[in-house]
């Protein structure tokens, strides 16, 4: 991960999490890899009840505590994670929604889209963006391995979750946006 400073420059959270309909979440939410949590603070605010920001790296766990003390936020849960092996450790259906940020690269995406699947309720929604393939980046997993919105829509689908739409991110140029939902 760069910096904080570079790695915020690359989205708006505020106007990415908006894009998506995470807005008057009424509900929990889940967030797949929290990072320095640029968009665990802005969903916190957005939601009505409790934000569980995961991350595997325990030193993105602590950033995104720290810059949540600093808000003086009430309602999130930093944890340590292996949400790819172990799971969210979160009870079934019990998220109103869902963030999966720059990360269906991995070697299993339709593991962790089921994980999903299996934390978010009914009428849920999840929020999945990634780097695009298409135009250089200033960061980003190799070209190779990055996954084409028709690719995640696919891996979605197969995972149980309904395609809502695809969608174009304000403030993030090098980034794409998709919305699911659990049937």
């Amino acid at each position: 991960m760069p910096s904080p400073d570079v790695w915020e420059s690359f989205f708006d959270p505020a106007r990415v999490l908006e894009s998506l309909g995470c807005r008057n979440v009424q509900g929990d939410l889940i967030e797949f890899g929290c990072g320095y949590g640029s968009f665990t603070v802005v969903a916190a605010a957005r939601v009505a009840g409790t934000v569980y920001a995961l991350d595997i790296d325990p030193l993105m766990v602590a950033a995104t505590a720290e810059r949540v003390a600093q808000t003086g936020l009430g309602n999130v849960v930093s944890e340590q994670r292996d949400f790819v092996a172990d799971g969210a450790g979160r009870p079934d259906e019990g998220m109103a929604f869902g963030l999966l940020f720059n990360i269906l690269h991995i070697e299993d995406p339709v593991k962790l889209l089921r994980e999903a699947h299996r934390a978010i309720r009914p009428g849920g929604v999840l929020g999945v963006i990634h780097w695009k393939r298409d135009v250089p980046t200033p960061r980003g997993p190799s070209l190779d391995i990055r996954p084409r919105p028709e690719d995640c829509r696919a891996w979605g689908e197969q995972a149980g979750f309904r395609w809502v739409r695809y969608e174009e991110l304000p403030g993030s140029p090098w980034h794409w946006g998709m919305v699911l939902e659990r049937p």
